[in-house]
């Protein structure tokens, strides 16, 4: 699976405005600064995040962006589907879309089992955890279990 860098800084900024006290408005420089993306990406990323509902836009000299809905709401998943839309899919479809036959047909439940983990993580991550790095237990195991895997 890859990441795109859209999602990567959606998430990203959005984790910035998580962890902001109070809600209050961060304006679009800010954010780039503090997470070095560039600007004018951010802006577009910002657009499809206030279109999913995901942030909202504040007008005025004080104005800038912030979470539409408190953190603890927001998980990675609704972020990542915001700018990229789905999670996991196969030549551009679903992979419960998908047919395959002869020895290729186990396939798809490879490819079903994969979204369904993708989004189990996705999905029990929200941008409060990523705001106050107390990330869930089950997703700390699952990253050391790789981290070991990977040194073994």
């Amino acid at each position: 699976m890859r990441i795109s860098a859209r999602a990567d800084y959606a998430i990203r900024a959005s984790a910035e405005l998580a962890a902001r006290a109070g809600g209050d408005p961060v304006r679009a420089e800010e954010l780039a600064e503090r997470q070095d993306i560039p600007q004018r990406f951010l802006e577009g990323i910002l657009s499809d995040l206030r279109r999913a509902g995901v942030v909202a836009s504040v007008r005025g000299a004080r104005g800038g962006h912030r979470l539409a809905r408190a953190g603890e709401e927001i998980t990675l998943a609704d972020v990542i589907r915001a700018v990229d839309g789905p999670l996991v899919y196969v030549r551009d479809e679903r992979p419960s879309d998908l047919e395959f036959s002869g020895a290729a047909e186990p396939l798809l439940e490879v490819w079903v089992a994969l979204r369904a983990n993708v989004r189990a993580v996705l999905e029990a991550v929200t941008l409060a955890d990523l705001a106050s790095g107390r990330l869930p237990d089950a997703v700390r195991a699952l990253a050391a279990d790789d981290a070991a895997w990977s040194q073994g």
